[in-house]
């Protein structure tokens, strides 16, 4: 065994105290994505992806894979044929069917506050241009659906400024549909209301609580068009969501992760929010579906873990083998996973 090895990544060190500062910057843990077949830890399904089949992948990780490896959530199976039945219903379908041609009807209200009701929401908007040159984004439709693709909220928008472009092209919205349309103070008011639902924001916490959870693609783009402000620790953004990012840590297209990850494409001619809400709910429920152990105190910012690799203990690191430093390091970022054990 190489004392030198990281367990996680494999990478190879010439001396036991530049394993330990690795493992003290990279954070590790069992919410990496890893390899099922050599277990290797990557940083996002990205790499993942890149070890297992692209330009220089592992050999023998690629042999297996592409016998029993599936394309789209990157799991091996014992047999190619339990691999053909899984990829059948791990590749999902497009929205060509009457709730994609019912979402772009009117206006559809079913927004309340109370403890029942959905507790994970998905909201998706589309953009107007603004300003004399037309490149202000204004917020001129939103769609809210829940976790089984239901329409809770879908309506036009009246932007507070003049629009100088419609962007009819991606938007197909066309200056009668804003005319009678909800005010921007109304709508971004009735949204603010039912994400916090009935609990005020300075009280709202990560885990537990009425306040529902909040996915998306670029929600801070979003919100900031709403104006409405809410808590990062309730939103869950596939833009930064580490797994979901590229290897050079820059966020991937919501098409890209659709058609990558649930095998469908989007945002193809004249787009819907309501797409958009889809794939983001759909690619959210598959990352919670991770099936990853859980740990009482999972994250290395937690005041449990913050002496796990303190430089006061390196003597006694580097007495530990890798796979003892592997056990006691951290996720820097929270794992969805864990939000299986607060949502039904």
């Amino acid at each position: 065994m190489n004392r030198n090895k990281c367990a996680a990544c494999f990478r190879q060190f010439n001396k036991l105290e530049h394993l330990v500062e690795h493992m003290r910057i990279s954070y590790h843990s069992g919410h990496e994505p890893t390899c099922a077949i050599c277990r290797k830890h990557c940083r996002s399904f990205e790499s993942l992806r890149e070890h297992l089949i692209g330009p220089l992948p592992k050999q023998e990780c690629r042999d297996i894979f592409a016998y029993r490896g599936c394309k789209f959530c990157l799991k091996v199976f014992d047999s190619p044929n339990s691999r053909r039945v899984h990829q059948e219903k791990c590749q999902l379908s497009g929205l060509t069917g009457m709730i994609g041609r019912f979402s772009s009807m009117g206006l559809r209200d079913n927004l309340t506050i109370g403890s029942r009701g959905a507790q994970v929401v998905a909201l998706a908007c589309k953009m107007v241009g603004g300003g004399s040159d037309g490149s202000l984004d204004l917020c001129a439709r939103v769609c809210i659906i829940d976790e089984h693709e239901n329409i809770i909220f879908h309506s036009y928008v009246k932007p507070a400024f003049p629009v100088t472009n419609y962007r009819y092209e991606t938007t197909g919205i066309r200056a009668e549909y804003l005319r009678d349309a909800i005010p921007m103070r109304q709508v971004q008011r009735k949204i603010q209301d039912f994400l916090c639902n009935g609990e005020p924001m300075w009280t709202i916490r990560a885990r537990g609580g009425k306040a529902r959870i909040l996915v998306g693609h670029g929600l801070d783009h979003d919100l900031e068009c709403l104006q409405i402000e809410y808590r990062p620790e309730k939103i869950r953004d596939t833009a930064k969501y580490p797994p979901l990012m590229k290897t050079s840590k820059l966020s991937n297209s919501l098409k890209y992760l659709t058609q990558t990850y649930l095998g469908y494409d989007i945002q193809t001619g004249i787009q819907d929010p309501y797409d958009d809400c889809v794939a983001t709910m759909r690619l959210y429920k598959r990352m919670r579906s991770q099936a990853h152990r859980m740990e009482d105190y999972p994250l290395a910012s937690d005041p449990q873990n913050r002496n796990n690799f303190a430089s006061w203990r390196q003597s006694e690191l580097e007495r530990m083998s890798p796979e003892q430093m592997l056990e006691i390091s951290r996720s820097d970022y929270y794992c969805w996973c864990m939000d299986s054990l607060y949502t039904s």
